[in-house]
């Protein structure tokens, strides 16, 4: 595969190995990586970048053997924000079903036969649509993980995530100042109001940092 994930060789192989393992060839793979990097590079992304899939790579890699399905992890990881677009709702589905497409078998030979889908992708699939609300399914036993690294930045050092908050502003820049205060504000009180943002022990010495992270950004809207 491509160098596409550099400086994260780590990332990259994790993601070949996914790919392998749902019997996509190096070729496919690299062709479906290239596309990707692409979405990932658009012009109205600011966070949601491959600075932001390198992210959560590196905090995956430290967790990694206690993964029920590394391969769906690191397939949610890379599909997770395929498809944003922030005047939309239905990113999260979208994506979903651009992994599904993406990663589903090729066709054999004979008509009769329908290659049946990688177990990895379907998981990953879950894992992408629990971002939608961030919550996980009880039967999913990697999505409060996935969850907690996707929203590992909210816990991060004060500076670090008023620069998120800056990147995700202009990610919505077309909306006019005051609407966006108060569906921001909206936003980050759900959170809030949840009586855990992290949903696991790796996570939980985060929960007091994104607290404060969050109050502070609701405060500078009033």
């Amino acid at each position: 595969m491509s160098t596409l994930l550099r400086p994260s060789p780590l990332a990259e192989s994790w993601l070949a190995e996914a790919m392998a393992r749902c019997a996509i060839g190096p070729a496919r793979a690299d062709r479906l990586a290239q596309g990707l990097a692409k979405r990932y590079r658009e012009r109205w992304r600011h966070y949601h970048t491959l600075d932001h899939v390198v992210t959560m790579f590196s905090l995956a890699a430290r967790h990694r053997d206690a993964l029920a399905d590394p391969a769906a992890f690191a397939l949610a990881i890379w599909y997770h924000d395929a498809v944003y677009r922030p005047r939309r709702s239905d990113n999260e589905a979208r994506s979903a079903e651009l992994l599904i497409k993406d990663c589903s078998p090729e066709a054999t030979a004979d008509p009769l036969v329908v290659p049946a889908m990688a177990p990895s992708v379907a998981t990953a699939s879950r894992l992408i649509l629990a971002t939608a609300g961030h919550q996980a399914p009880e039967d999913l036993p990697d999505g409060p993980l996935f969850l907690d690294i996707d929203l590992a930045i909210l816990g991060a050092p004060a500076e670090a995530y008023r620069h998120y908050a800056d990147q995700i502003r202009l990610e919505f820049r077309w909306v006019p100042g005051a609407l966006y205060r108060i569906k921001r504000a909206e936003v980050l009180q759900r959170f809030l109001d949840r009586p855990r943002i992290f949903q696991t022990a790796e996570f939980a010495g985060l929960e007091g940092p994104a607290r404060r992270n969050l109050a502070a950004e609701i405060a500078s809207y009033r």
